[in-house]
C-alpha cells in the first residue's frame, strides 16, 4: 500500500510530484494575502485583545487611513518560483488585479533572465487575473499551465514557499510596524535564495543550482 505522504487525502490518489530537469523548464506562480500590521504590533505576537487596540487606533487616525478600507489593508504577495532551483522572485504588492500580475510577471521574466534563466513555462491557479487577456500577452510565447480546480498542491513549491516565508519573516518576530516589517523582506528573500538551505536541494541553496549566479557569495 502506499504511504500516507504520498496520497492526496481528498481523493486517495498517489500524488504526482512535478519533476523538471532543469531552470526554467516551469515557474510557479501564485499569490499571497497578506494583512498589514497596525502601528504597535499584531495580534499575532500581542494577542487580540492588544491587536485589536492597535488596529482601532489606526483606524482612528487620520494619517492612517488605508485601515478603513479592506482592500488597502492588505498586501498581495505575488511569487514565482523556479521548479528547478527552487530561486524564487517576490513582490510585495497592492492587489492582485489582472494588470497587476501581468506588469509583475514582465518583472520577473526579466530578472530570471538577468539570472541566466529563459522561462519555457509557467503554472498557475486558475485565478481570474491569469486567465486574463493581459496576463496572456505578458507571458507571449511562454507556455501557460494550469493547476487542477480545488488542488492547491499542484502548486505546491510555491505554496511551500508561503508557508517558509510566513514563518521565517512575516510572523518571525515582533514588528511595530507595517514598514519595519516590509523593510526585512528583500533581506530575507537574498537570504533565501543564496544563504539558506533547502532540504530538496539536499542542504544547498537555490543559487547553487543556477550556475554562475552573481550575489550567491554575498
Amino acid at each position: 500500500m502506499a504511504k500516507l505522504r504520498w496520497l492526496d487525502r481528498p481523493t486517495g490518489r498517489v500524488i504526482r510530484r512535478i519533476q523538471t530537469t532543469g531552470c526554467g523548464e516551469l515557474v510557479h506562480i501564485d499569490v499571497k494575502k497578506l494583512g498589514k500590521i497596525p502601528a504597535g504590533g499584531g495580534w499575532r505576537m500581542l494577542g487580540r485583545a492588544v491587536g485589536r487596540a492597535n488596529r482601532q487606533a489606526d483606524k482612528s487616525s487620520a494619517v492612517m487611513t488605508q485601515y478603513r478600507n479592506p482592500r488597502r489593508g492588505y498586501h498581495f504577495l505575488h511569487t514565482a518560483i523556479d521548479a528547478h532551483s527552487r530561486l524564487a522572485y517576490s513582490e510585495l504588492l497592492s492587489d492582485e488585479r489582472k494588470e497587476t500580475a501581468a506588469a509583475f510577471w514582465r518583472r520577473a521574466d526579466a530578472w530570471f533572465t538577468e539570472c541566466g534563466i529563459t522561462v519555457r513555462k509557467v503554472l498557475t491557479d486558475n485565478g481570474s487575473c491569469y486567465r486574463s487577456h493581459a496576463f496572456r500577452d505578458a507571458l507571449g510565447d511562454i507556455e501557460h499551465r494550469r493547476t487542477r480546480p480545488y488542488r492547491p498542491q499542484t502548486n505546491g513549491k510555491v505554496e511551500r514557499f508561503h508557508r517558509t516565508l510566513a514563518d521565517e519573516w512575516a510572523y518571525a518576530r515582533l514588528y511595530t510596524s507595517d514598514a519595519q516589517r516590509c523593510e526585512q523582506f528583500p533581506i530575507w528573500l537574498h537570504a533565501y535564495n543564496h544563504h539558506r538551505g533547502h532540504t530538496a536541494l539536499g542542504g544547498q541553496p537555490p543559487a547553487s543550482r543556477v550556475p554562475n549566479l552573481s550575489g550567491q557569495y554575498i
